[in-house]
């Protein structure tokens, strides 16, 4: 049972500054766990930390029960991949592969038969004979892996491996990381700061901002139910669209001003949120997906084209509104620019937006996400 638990741990550099905030994760047995967030958020300085390439200032890292922060990194049983493949460049991809072997002493037999076994599952036994400058960039990332999957160890890191290779390039390691990891079934720790990666690899995703995990979660439970205006602007592609709204009472019941529209919360909306009925007259949140939003020729929402993304058969349409933006920032949560209003995005056909025709929009008021402008918190719906 590989299992990797840390324990309040903090990292603070030289200086004073703090990398990682009394920090605590467990990584299950044979999971693919994410840490993902932007540059500087600390995600590489745990990596590091659990390899044995830096020390914690305070807590604990423990690996099968076993404490292992006490660990020189060769004592702990890990194997990394770096973003840099960092392969010998005089040596074969063969002896690359097997380097770890053949410093420990396995005998020459064992270490060919387990690098063509490793060889063979990253598809890369045509390539055993070459050197490394002669390797694509995808390939020498295989190469990389195989270096450190031939060890069999109890736990892989990962920091940022595909980060150098191309789109394309970039989604086949994707699906190879993650058909290998299933095969193996190894603990792995994995680190990246695009989104879209750890939505598609990881069992679960932990999101760090200064040093803090913000939400930890499976991939779907961080896309619809975002703690905090930063964890819904940072997952998902595109990013949830989030405009400042005022809760207003009318004679016919509450609704939501978003710009000059009023927007009626029906019964099912107020019994999903019913913290709005002590709300009237403040300033909210609002976010929405793309997929709450819909072109609806008799829509309440007036919006024009921004821009537009191309997807193929259909395409992503930017739209403005009147209505004031929200938008998470480092230091705290900021207004937008009202006198510029704010964006929309959904899903359209090609044929139908024109960027010299304004349109209108409806919103599934009921897919929205809520949140308290000063916290910045999540308004939790009623479960």
């Amino acid at each position: 049972m590989s299992t990797l638990v840390l324990q309040g741990i903090t990292k603070v550099y030289p200086g004073g500054d703090v990398a990682v905030d009394h920090l605590d994760m467990t990584v299950e047995d044979g999971e693919l766990f994410v840490l993902v967030g932007p540059s500087g958020c600390g995600k590489t300085s745990v990596l590091r930390m659990i390899a044995g390439l830096e020390e914690p200032t305070s807590g604990e890292i423990v690996l099968d029960g076993i404490r292992i922060d006490q660990l020189t990194s060769q004592q702990r049983d890990l194997a990394m991949v770096f973003q840099q493949g960092a392969l010998y460049p005089h040596l074969t991809v063969a002896q690359n592969i097997g380097f770890s072997l053949a410093v420990s002493g396995v005998d020459r037999h064992t270490i060919a038969t387990r690098v063509a076994r490793v060889s063979a599952l990253l598809h890369v036994e045509h390539l055993l004979d070459l050197k490394p400058r002669r390797l694509s960039g995808g390939q020498a990332q295989r190469v990389a892996m195989g270096r450190a999957i031939i060890r069999d160890p109890k736990l892989f890191l990962m920091d940022e491996p595909m980060s150098n290779l191309d789109a394309q390039l970039r989604t086949e390691a994707r699906a190879e990381v993650l058909a290998i990891q299933r095969r193996l079934g190894t603990t792995t720790v994995y680190v990246t700061h695009d989104q879209v990666e750890a939505m598609a690899l990881g069992d679960r995703i932990a999101v760090l901002r200064r040093g803090r995990i913000v939400q930890c979660g499976t991939p779907m439970e961080l896309y619809d139910r975002p703690v905090d205006l930063f964890v819904a602007r940072f997952i998902g592609s595109p990013p949830m669209s989030i405009l400042r709204a005022t809760v207003v009472g009318r004679p016919d019941g509450l609704a939501l001003r978003l710009g000059r529209t009023d927007l009626p919360l029906g019964d099912a909306a107020l019994a999903r949120h019913p913290r709005l009925r002590t709300m009237v007259g403040r300033d909210i949140g609002v976010g929405l997906r793309a997929e709450a939003v819909r072109r609806d020729d008799g829509g309440p929402i007036v919006a024009g084209v921004a821009f537009t993304e191309s997807l193929g058969a259909e395409q992503l349409v930017h739209a403005t509104v009147d209505a004031p933006g929200v938008a998470p920032a480092i230091t705290g949560v900021e207004a937008g620019d009202a006198a510029h209003g704010s964006v929309l995005t959904f899903v359209g056909a090609h044929d139908e937006v024109s960027r010299w025709r304004p349109l209108r929009l409806a919103i599934d008021i009921e897919a929205a996400h809520l949140f308290d402008l000063d916290t910045g918190l999540a308004i939790p719906p009623m479960k």
